[in-house]
């Protein structure tokens, strides 16, 4: 008799594009245990032969929040924190548990999602996202050009960098950016190009992911960096390929409002 197959039960959801796989370690068997999870992440992203995602929210018992998460990315690099995964864990707990408040402890410290609307299987959630911490103007030389930024922390690294437009091959200035040996720990790109005092256009290119169709911190670094900038005023809506997020101040606290979808519930096998 063969033996029965091992199993990781997991939920897919997306947030403006961005896409997780959520997955409860309550509900995964011992010997489903993951003994290497950058390479059990990397087989379960995978768009081909996995489940494919940009990453993996593996979800944890917390003490004094409502569970706790670490975030690999779908090339086994783990990061402090996503707010459209964070979104998309809020999603997940509130259709389980029937909550609308929900905390999270992340990588880069507690977060509280707030419910502000639901329809069916999409929910909009406002998530404290703290301070954000701006450094100085950064300039970088690619080869024979300048590239010029902001440095801006929301528990993970961001350079924002704003342009008129976005060239056709501005993926691959966002992936020598991203090599620069200024960034010691890696850094996510934001390119951004104003489009009034309440709007800014994004494209995002991430640790970990590469191009993605949104970002949650991005988009907080994003519409941070405008405001510091005097190119922009509270409340800033990021337009980005997967949808708006508003990012808005309320003294030195950053808030991100936006929607994340339950897309799928399954099993992943393990061979």
């Amino acid at each position: 008799m063969s033996p029965p197959v091992v199993v990781i039960p997991f939920v897919k959801a997306s947030a403006c594009g961005n896409d997780f796989l959520l997955i409860d370690s309550m509900n995964i068997e011992d010997s489903a245990a993951p003994a290497d999870m950058a390479v059990l992440t990397r087989r379960l992203c995978n768009r081909h032969e996995g489940v494919g995602a940009d990453g993996v929210e593996w979800m944890y018992p917390h003490p004094s929040a409502d569970l706790e998460v670490r975030l690999v990315n779908a090339d086994g690099s783990e990061a402090e924190i996503s707010g459209n995964g964070t979104r998309c864990v809020a999603a997940y707990v509130c259709a389980e548990q029937g909550k609308e408040t929900i905390t999270i402890q992340t990588g880069a410290g507690l977060k509280t999602c707030v419910l502000t609307s639901r329809s069916e299987s999409e929910y909009e959630f406002e998530v404290e996202m703290g301070e954000a911490v701006v450094g100085a103007e950064l300039t970088l030389r690619m080869g024979t050009r300048e590239v010029r930024g902001i440095p801006v922390s929301m528990g993970n690294p961001h350079y924002v960098v704003f342009v008129r437009e976005f060239s056709g091959n501005w993926q691959g200035e966002a992936a020598q950016i991203q090599r620069s040996s200024e960034f010691k720990h890696g850094i996510n790109v934001e390119l951004v190009a104003v489009d009034g005092k309440h709007d800014v256009k994004a494209r995002f290119f991430e640790r970990g992911a590469g191009e993605t169709q949104s970002s949650g911190t991005g988009s907080c670094a994003s519409a941070v960096a405008a405001m510091v900038t005097g190119r922009a005023e509270s409340p800033v809506r990021v337009h980005a390929p997967g949808g708006i997020q508003t990012v808005r101040k309320e003294g030195n606290t950053v808030f991100l409002r936006g929607a994340a979808r339950l897309v799928c519930r399954g099993e992943f096998y393990l061979s």
